[in-house]
C-alpha cells in the first residue's frame, strides 16, 4: 500500500468513527431527560397557612432554592386545593403543597395521568369550630357553616362528620345545614359579624376563630383518626412536569426535606419563621397567642399517610363533591424514599397505591 493510499484509508476511518460518535451523542442527547440545570423555573403553588409550614420555611429560609441551584423558584400563593389544581392542571403551576382531596380529585378525574402525590408535608391542623350556645351536632340543624372552598378536604371533612351525625347537606348550598364555601378571611370577618355558626378550617384559620371571635372547637379532626394522624398537606407534581424534569422534582424533595429536617431541629425558631414568611405572603403576622395554638395542632413527616387516602376516596364520593374512581397509582414515593435512605431516615409507604 502507497503513502497515498495509507493517508486515504485513514482519513476514510477517522470520518466512520466520528460519524458513529456523532451518532452516540445524538442518541444519548434524545434518551437523556431534561435535568434540572437545564431548567429556567420551578412554579411551586401553596398556602398561607399552618399546614403548609414546611412550604413556609423552605421558601422563606432558601431551602427550596438553594437545592434546586439555577433553576429559579417561583412561587403562588392559594386559599384553597382546587383553585391550586385549576393551575397545575393549566401548566401555571409545576408542583403545590395541597390536601389530599383535591389531590383525589385531579388524579381520578384524569384517569392517573394529571399528577403524582410525591411526599407528605403535614398531619393535623383542621377543626369545626363554632359560636356559644352549640354544643353538639344536633345543635347545627338550620345553622350556616363556612369550609375555604368546595371539594377542598376541609370541605369534605366537614360534610362527612355532619353525614355520620344524620344531617344532609348539598353542594348546592340545601339541607339540613347549609355549607358555604368561603375565603378564609372572609370566614372570621362573617363569624365575627355573627353571619356564619362556625367553620371547618384548617390551621391558623380555626386559630383565628377561637382567640379573636371567641369560638370553641366542637370537633378536632385528630379526634376521627386512628392515633390522631391524618393528612392535611402533601407534595404534588404533574405527572408531565415529573416525566420530563426528575431531576427537578429530586431536588425539590431534597429542599422539601431539609425543611422538614430543619423544623424537627428549631422548634423555638418555628413560630418566628412562620410567622415572617406569613408576613410576606399576607402582609399580616399572627398573634402570638394564635401561632402558638396552631402549632400545637399539628404535625410535620415526609409520610403521606397513603393508608388513610381509601377512607378520603370514600367519604369524598359520599359527600357528593368527587367522582368514584381508582386511585392506584396516585403515589410515587421512589425518589422520596432514594432521599431518605441517602440520609438513613425510615422510608415510607405507599400502601399499595405507588406508580407502577
Amino acid at each position: 500500500m502507497n503513502r497515498k493510499t495509507r493517508i486515504g484509508t485513514a482519513l476514510t476511518t477517522l470520518g466512520l468513527a466520528m460519524a458513529m460518535l456523532a451518532g452516540c451523542s445524538s442518541a444519548s442527547a434524545a434518551a437523556t431527560p431534561a435535568s434540572a440545570d437545564a431548567l429556567a423555573e420551578l412554579h411551586l403553588g401553596y398556602f398561607a397557612t399552618v399546614t403548609h409550614a414546611p412550604a413556609l420555611v423552605g421558601v422563606e429560609k432558601g431551602f427550596l432554592q438553594k437545592e434546586l441551584g439555577a433553576t429559579k423558584l417561583k412561587t403562588e400563593v392559594f386559599n384553597a386545593g382546587p383553585a391550586a389544581i385549576e393551575a397545575l392542571s393549566a401548566g401555571a403551576i409545576d408542583a403545590a403543597y395541597i390536601g389530599p382531596n383535591p389531590a383525589i380529585n385531579t388524579f381520578i378525574k384524569s384517569g392517573g395521568a394529571s399528577a403524582r402525590v410525591i411526599a407528605g408535608a403535614t398531619s393535623g391542623g383542621a377543626a369545626l369550630v363554632v359560636r356559644d350556645g352549640i354544643s353538639s351536632a344536633d345543635d347545627l340543624k338550620g345553622k350556616t357553616l363556612a369550609t375555604p372552598q368546595l371539594g377542598n378536604t376541609q370541605d369534605v371533612a366537614l360534610r362527612t362528620w355532619l353525614g355520620t351525625h344524620g344531617l344532609k347537606t348539598s353542594v348546592s348550598g340545601g339541607g339540613d345545614v347549609t355549607i358555604t364555601p368561603t375565603d378564609n378571611a372572609q370566614t372570621l370577618t362573617l363569624f365575627k359579624d355573627g353571619r356564619l355558626d362556625g367553620a371547618w378550617l384548617p390551621e391558623p384559620w380555626a386559630s383565628r376563630l377561637v382567640v379573636e371571635a371567641g369560638a370553641h372547637v366542637l370537633q378536632d379532626e385528630r379526634g376521627l383518626w386512628p392515633d390522631g394522624r391524618f393528612p392535611t398537606t402533601v407534595l404534588l407534581v404533574s405527572k408531565d412536569f415529573a416525566d420530563k424534569h426528575p431531576d427537578a422534582v429530586k431536588k425539590l424533595l431534597a429542599g422539601h426535606l431539609d425543611s422538614l429536617a430543619w423544623i424537627a431541629d428549631h422548634k423555638s425558631e418555628l413560630p418566628g419563621v412562620v410567622n415572617a414568611a406569613l408576613k410576606t405572603a399576607t402582609g399580616k403576622a399572627l398573634p402570638d397567642e394564635v401561632l402558638t395554638r396552631a402549632l400545637g395542632t399539628v404535625a410535620f413527616s415526609p409520610d403521606p399517610d397513603a393508608a388513610a387516602f381509601a377512607t378520603l376516596v370514600k367519604n369524598g364520593v359520599s359527600a357528593g363533591t368527587q367522582t368514584k374512581g381508582s386511585i392506584d397509582g396516585l403515589f410515587d414515593l421512589s425518589a422520596l424514599n432514594a432521599a431518605l435512605k441517602e440520609r438513613s431516615e425510615k422510608t415510607v409507604s405507599d400502601a399499595g397505591l405507588g406508580a407502577k
